[in-house]
């Protein structure tokens, strides 16, 4: 038994060095966080496509937010899923508030049947602009954009190589509630994955317009899930590099109940599984990271339970170094991104020392919840979003299968609907 926690002792210690190596790499671009000046910018004209079904909580100030850019030349495009949708008449008060002169709203009239509504969405309005425009930014309705969101978004733009920038989620939720607590855990390890392996997040996503007539992307946002974590691949064989731009950590203040965190989880997951060359990476880290806590736990209490004295003792070090570390990364990511948070103005104290047992509890959760949705995402060939139901048969093999108009009250479509 002692043979076994040694090995573990240090698969232990192992992971959690391997784990601080490569979160640290996030941090540091963190803290090198430089908003440009406006003098330093070059502002080419830029179509902001905000596609819409149903009323998420932040969608008021999300299009108060973005008609109020310091940026001198973009328009915004907002595309509805019809004009009996809730969303519709939010988009026309908030418009005829800010009296914005910038704005083309259009309801869904291209849906298709090959890819879901977002994408449909995407294509028609890309479908619709003119040659004027050289790049598109992409927002979520639960993104609410600060006033140079724009400016940072374009910037890295400028240089050649560089065809996409993008920003990424943070959660800093208004009610503690298990599942945003356990959303929160898991999408901080999903930053910096994100981070490290490029995947663009279409909530604070820009794109050369060039690069649609250099590719086939517009044909195959027409037959896909989701729109943003394709591009890496996209660009990459054309030569292309995505920055990453972590002035833009957008913090989302949603909460969420357990089950619509699993959903939620098990979306991003199969965007993954269908479109990142990274997906057999993903699911061997999230394995052997979860697994292996799960296994020193058990192997912990047996020891404990037996009375193998020196071999719990191994294993209770080993934990206890690898949480320790976790612990400690989590706090660096979170400081760094609040530090982002708060240079904007924004309120960054969500959490307090007060809700550790909590968060302990959850990070527990967490390690079940994340295999059990990899592995159940492997095997996911249907998928409900927004109250609509798809069936996803591969990456360029996907089928609306019962559309309806969108009807509010639904939590799980109104809080968890972006991917």
């Amino acid at each position: 038994m002692i043979g076994w926690a040694t090995v573990l002792f240090w698969i232990l210690v192992c992971l959690a060095v391997g784990q601080a190596l490569l979160t640290w790499r996030f941090v540091s671009a963190m803290r090198r966080v430089r908003v440009e000046s406006p003098a330093e910018v070059r502002c080419p004209k830029v179509a902001v496509i905000l596609c819409l079904r149903g009323t998420d909580p932040f969608l008021p100030a999300c299009l108060q937010a973005i008609l109020q850019q310091d940026y001198p030349d973009y328009d915004l495009h907002v595309v509805v899923d019809s004009r009996e949708d809730p969303a519709w008449m939010t988009v026309d008060r908030v418009v005829a508030r800010c009296g914005a002169t910038n704005v083309t709203v259009r309801p869904l009239t291209a849906r298709r049947e090959t890819c879901s509504l977002k994408c449909s969405s995407l294509c028609q309005a890309v479908s619709e602009l003119d040659a004027s425009y050289e790049i598109i930014a992409l927002l979520d309705a639960d993104t609410v954009p600060h006033r140079t969101w724009l400016r940072e978004l374009v910037a890295p733009l400028a240089d050649d190589e560089v065809a996409a920038a993008t920003g990424n989620r943070w959660y800093m939720p208004a009610s503690a509630s298990w599942g945003a607590l356990v959303r929160w855990l898991w999408n901080a390890g999903a930053a910096v994955i994100m981070y490290l392996w490029r995947i663009p997040w279409g909530g604070t996503l820009a794109l050369k317009t060039g690069v649609l007539r250099q590719s086939d992307l517009l044909e195959r946002w027409g037959h896909a899930f989701c729109e943003d974590t394709m591009l890496y691949g996209v660009l990459r064989r054309l030569g292309y590099r995505v920055a990453f731009v972590p002035s833009l950590m957008m913090v989302n203040r949603e909460t969420c109940t357990l089950t619509n965190c699993y959903g939620w989880v098990r979306r991003q997951l199969l965007t993954a599984r269908l479109y990142h060359p990274a997906w057999v990476l993903v699911v061997a880290h999230g394995l052997v990271i979860s697994l292996t806590q799960l296994m020193g736990i058990a192997s912990l209490g047996a020891c404990a339970a037996m009375g193998y004295g020196t071999a719990a003792a191994w294993l209770a070090v080993g934990m206890g170094v690898y949480w320790a570390t976790m612990t400690g990364l989590l706090v660096a990511v979170e400081r760094g991104v609040r530090r982002v948070s708060a240079a904007r103005g924004e309120p960054t104290a969500w959490l307090d020392v007060s809700a550790l047992p909590r968060v302990t509890v959850a990070m527990l959760l967490t390690q079940v919840l994340y295999p059990v949705a990899l592995v159940s995402t492997a095997f996911l060939r249907t998928v409900r979003w927004r109250g609509v139901r798809y069936r996803v048969a591969g990456p360029g093999d996907i089928r609306l299968l019962d559309y309806r108009l969108y009807v509010d009250g639904s939590r799980e479509d109104q809080r968890l609907g972006s991917l």
